[in-house]
C-alpha cells in the first residue's frame, strides 16, 4: 500500500478540526505545524488500520451483492425438459 496523501484543502480542513479539537476538548492551543506532524503520525499509524477496515467492510458488502446476484441468475434458470 502506498501512503496515504491528502490534497491541500483536505489537510488544511483536517488541521483546523485537529486545532479546534485541542482547544475545545483539552484546553490547549496547537499551532498548524504541530497539527499538520500529528495528522501524518496519525496517517501512518494508524491510517492502515482504518483503511484496512475500510476494505473488509467493502468486501462483505460485496459478497453480500454477489450472493444476491446468484439468487437472481438461479431465479431466471429455464427448466430443461427431458
Amino acid at each position: 500500500m502506498k501512503d496515504i496523501a491528502f490534497s491541500r484543502e483536505q489537510k488544511e480542513r483536517m488541521v483546523s478540526k485537529i486545532k479546534t479539537y485541542f482547544s475545545d476538548e483539552l484546553q490547549q492551543d496547537i499551532g498548524g505545524f504541530e497539527a499538520e506532524f500529528l495528522i501524518d503520525f496519525l496517517s501512518k499509524e494508524l491510517g492502515p488500520h482504518f483503511y484496512n477496515r475500510g476494505l473488509l467492510d467493502a468486501q462483505q458488502v460485496l459478497n453480500e451483492k454477489m450472493d444476491e446476484v446468484g439468487y437472481v441468475l438461479q431465479e431466471l434458470e429455464q427448466p430443461e425438459g427431458y
